[in-house]
């Protein structure tokens, strides 16, 4: 089966699974909150950044209440959240170009996105698919593992993943294939011990076929 028919079928089998897949963070709409929480988001679980943003939000409604803040300040509202310093730094760094240069719009294209402090090609392309619809592989873990296991891509390196991933994928769908990807790297081809035995795809995986016994 040649990859652009094997990534067909991977989508329709995780379609079928996950219907109606959402980004994991609470952003509401809200173009600025998801740019706040998907930096927060590095190393840290979507649960801890939703919990840390009720409070956050309140006390910097705005991009540029965020610019205006002290460092300390923000600091105390990510403590819970690892990396809180250099995170504290990025998001005051980010709102002040954000304020400055983009009059507090958070910008759809990719090269002034990349200009953001904290924000890389994986945040920005899920800023990209969220908030304007512009497709867009968040080549996280959850991506770069499974899109390995199956053989869609090389399975290390996250720019490989995109664009590997960026030729099968339709772009109107690749929101919605990066977040049922997380959906089912968490549920089902877990890191340590993948569910091959309850897995929709293993008729599909590479992984499967190298580890039969």
């Amino acid at each position: 089966m040649k990859n652009k028919q094997k990534a067909f079928a991977v989508l329709t089998e995780l379609k079928q699974l996950y219907p109606s897949p959402e980004c994991g963070l609470h952003w509401q709409g809200e173009p600025y909150r998801l740019l706040i929480m998907a930096i927060l988001s590095a190393q840290c679980t979507d649960a801890r950044v939703n919990l840390v943003s009720e409070t956050l939000f309140k006390r910097f409604p705005t991009p540029k209440d965020m610019a205006d803040a002290e460092l300390s300040d923000i600091e105390k509202e990510i403590h819970s959240v690892g990396l809180y310093r250099s995170k504290a730094r990025s998001l005051k760094e980010c709102c002040s170009r954000l304020v400055e240069v983009y009059g507090g719009i958070v910008p759809s294209e990719m090269e002034e996105l990349l200009t953001l402090r904290g924000v890389g090609r994986k945040v920005a392309n899920l800023l990209r698919g969220d908030i304007f619809g512009l497709g867009g592989i968040v080549a996280d873990t959850h991506c770069i593992r499974i899109a390995g296991r199956l053989g869609l891509a090389g399975g290390k390196d996250p720019l490989e993943t995109e664009r590997s991933l960026e030729k099968l994928i339709p772009k109107e769908e690749q929101s919605g294939f990066c977040h049922r990807i997380v959906h089912f790297g968490r549920e089902i081809c877990i890191a340590r011990s993948p569910k091959c035995e309850n897995c929709v795809l293993s008729g599909l995986c590479d992984y499967k076929k190298q580890n039969k016994g």
